[in-house]
């Protein structure tokens, strides 16, 4: 019989510097994914082939996050100080604690502020963050 594992979003951490990120939509509220190209081949007309592996080691981060979450303003904050000075970077660990993925890097920021939409209920802010160099283990 194979093993049973469980998964609980309370159990995902995400911090921004000293920041905790609190406040997640109630659907997908963390994406990663990198940037670059992976491992691509070329195939020349005789059928040699080249692999070639992308330097980039950089990732796009999506964050939903609730309207009312703390998280917008600092976000907002760090975005306005990277305009100001470009001092707004900020590092980021996620983890799921029962032992899933953890992602880290030293560098993040805000490419631009979340889009604000209000209604009847309150609504989500996504937030995309790119960084530097990454870890990305499962």
């Amino acid at each position: 019989m194979g093993k049973i594992k469980t998964y609980n979003p309370k159990e995902v951490t995400c911090a921004f510097g000293n920041h905790m990120v609190t406040g997640y939509a109630e659907d997908s509220f963390i994406t990663i994914d990198p940037n670059g190209d992976g491992v691509t081949k070329k195939v020349g007309c005789d059928g040699e082939i080249v692999r070639s592996i992308s330097p980039d080691d950089t990732f796009i981060i999506k964050l939903s996050v609730l309207q009312t979450s703390e998280t917008n303003s600092f976000l907002q904050q760090k975005y306005a100080q990277d305009r100001k000075n470009g001092e707004g970077m900020f590092p980021v660990l996620i983890k799921d604690l029962k032992g899933g993925l953890v992602f880290s890097t030293d560098a993040a920021w805000a490419i631009k502020p979340a889009s604000r939409g209000f209604g009847k209920e309150a609504n989500n802010r996504e937030w995309e963050l790119h960084t530097g160099s990454g870890v990305l283990e499962e």
